[in-house]
């Protein structure tokens, strides 16, 4: 394919592996990623860097690439953006308007931007969250994403800009390092397993929270973007799911491939954050709308978590 392809925000845990499948669907020179920092982490494709608080910055780098996707993925993470409410808001909230108009100015094709979990609140039906229900987020990251999500759809219906997300629920992935999120507990504990057998968590240890192995993130992000813009019905944002567990059940998961591995809970100010969030989430809809179905399991991405640390990222005791 020989469209082009923007990446902002590419240097994430998100952004890191989507670069790498979207350079692999349509070749590496087509394919520009864009982050805040100086150099990029994503080898092969090209680089710049772009603050998506500056505007016109923005828009000049999209005039001057005209891509055909757009993959709006920077964003101040729900623990990170409560230290720091209102850079939370103006990160999330500025940076999308900022793209979605000039995507509108450029004629942009489609743009993607991914909204959370964390959209939901302490009314939300907290077990087989549906797609449509009260949706009341009490941190600064949740409200973004709602507004998100409702501006999102705006500029589908009043503008015809073909905006697609999905509300990510915890993400787990080996290529990149835990980040700011709440449930970046679950990319940690198995750095701890490897190199010290123990880990402290910081959530309590019956905390449920609905979980997605980064293999099958990318490719729903992908299957979404790809599937005809009418089998897309839902222009907010899609839920989506794999599996959920607690810190107690994913510890005993890696126990099994790592006998003597142990936890401890000290839970702390994101037990709060955790507890206002659904513990499974129903994603029927993206499932009969564009045939999403996810293949990993909590005992099948733990087996590829602990291998790719070690053989990989040769993390491990020496």
């Amino acid at each position: 394919m020989s469209e082009r392809i923007l990446v902002i925000g590419a240097c994430g845990q998100i952004g890191t592996e989507l670069v790498e499948a979207l350079a692999g669907i349509y070749g590496n020179g087509n394919v520009l990623a864009t982050d805040v920092r100086e150099a990029g982490n994503v080898p092969d494709v090209p680089y710049r860097k772009l603050d998506v608080l500056d505007q016109k910055g923005v828009a000049q780098i999209i005039m001057e690439f005209r891509p055909h996707q757009i993959y709006h993925l920077a964003a101040l993470l729900s623990a990170t953006a409560e230290k720091n409410p209102k850079l939370g808001w103006q990160l999330n909230m500025d940076g999308l308007f900022y793209v979605l108009d000039a995507a509108l100015e450029a004629g942009v094709g489609k743009v993607y931007w991914p909204s959370s979990i964390a959209a939901f609140g302490p009314n939300t039906p907290s077990l087989n969250t549906p797609q449509y229900c009260v949706m009341d987020p009490n941190t600064v990251y949740g409200i973004s994403k709602l507004a998100g999500e409702r501006y999102a759809e705006y500029y589908f219906k009043r503008y015809g800009l073909d905006v697609r997300s999905i509300r990510y629920p915890g993400l787990i992935g080996w290529k990149a390092a835990p980040g700011g999120g709440t449930t970046d507990y679950a990319v940690s504990i198995y750095y701890d397993a490897l190199q010290s057998g123990h880990h402290n968590c910081f959530l309590r240890e019956d905390t449920l929270l609905p979980m997605l192995y980064m293999p099958d993130a990318i490719r729903a992000t992908l299957e979404m973007m790809h599937a005809p813009a009418d089998q897309v019905k839902i222009r907010s944002s899609y839920n989506l799911s794999g599996m959920s567990f607690t810190p107690t059940q994913i510890a005993e998961s890696i126990a099994r491939v790592m006998p003597g591995f142990s936890i401890s809970c000290e839970p702390d100010y994101r037990q709060a954050i955790a507890d206002s969030w659904p513990g499974s989430i129903d994603d029927s809809h993206a499932r009969a709308d564009w045939g999403w179905k996810h293949q990993y399991d909590l005992d099948a991405m733990t087996a590829d978590m602990l291998h790719n640390l070690k053989t990989v990222k040769g993390i491990g005791k020496p």
